[in-house]
C-alpha cells in the first residue's frame, strides 16, 4: 500500500514539475506492477510445477527470487524442491535451504523454523536433508578469527 500511495505521489509531483517546465511528456523506464501476492506466488508455483523444466531454469528462477526484498512461501519452496527432484539435483536442493535460510536476515531465529515446519513432510517425502542436518551450517575448515584469539 506504501509502495502505490509514493508511486502515485511521485507520478503527480512528476506531471507538475514537467508542466511546469512546458515539457509535454516524459518516457518511463521501469513499468508498474499490478500483481498481489497470491498472485506472485501463484506464478513461481506454476513455474516451479512445470514437468518441462530443467536446471537452468530452476537455477534462474530461484536466482530471481533470491534476489528480491523477500523469504519466498513454503509452498514456492516446496515447489521449487520438487523441481529440483524431477532433475535429480540433490546439491541444488540443498543449496536453495541454504539461500532460504540466509534471505530470513535477522530474524532467521522465527521465520526458518516455520519454514522448515512447514516444508518437512516435502523434505521427508524427498528424501531431503537440510544443511543443518548435513552439517553445513559449521565451516569444517574455518580458522579462528585473529579477533577472537586472546
Amino acid at each position: 500500500m506504501l509502495r502505490t500511495v509514493v508511486g502515485r505521489l511521485n507520478s503527480a509531483v512528476n506531471k507538475a514539475v514537467f508542466r511546469s517546465a512546458g515539457i509535454g511528456s516524459v518516457r518511463c523506464m521501469s513499468k508498474h506492477s499490478t500483481e498481489t501476492d497470491a498472485e506472485f506466488d501463484a506464478r513461481y508455483e506454476a513455474f516451479f510445477n512445470r514437468a518441462d523444466i530443467d536446471g537452468w531454469e530452476i537455477r534462474k528462477a530461484m536466482n530471481d527470487l533470491t534476489g528480491m526484498d523477500l523469504v519466498p512461501e513454503p509452498k514456492i519452496i516446496t515447489a521449487a524442491l520438487k523441481a529440483c527432484r524431477r532433475v535429480n539435483d540433490f546439491a541444488l536442493a540443498v543449496r536453495y535451504l541454504e539461500a532460504v535460510k540466509e534471505k530470513c536476515g535477522g530474524k532467521v531465529n522465527e521465520i526458518y523454523p516455520y519454514v522448515l515446519k512447514e516444508i518437512r513432510p516435502t523434505l521427508e517425502e524427498l528424501g531431503l536433508n537440510t544443511p543443518e542436518e548435513l552439517g553445513y551450517d559449521k565451516p569444517e575448515l574455518a580458522l579462528t578469527s585473529v579477533y577472537d584469539i586472546h
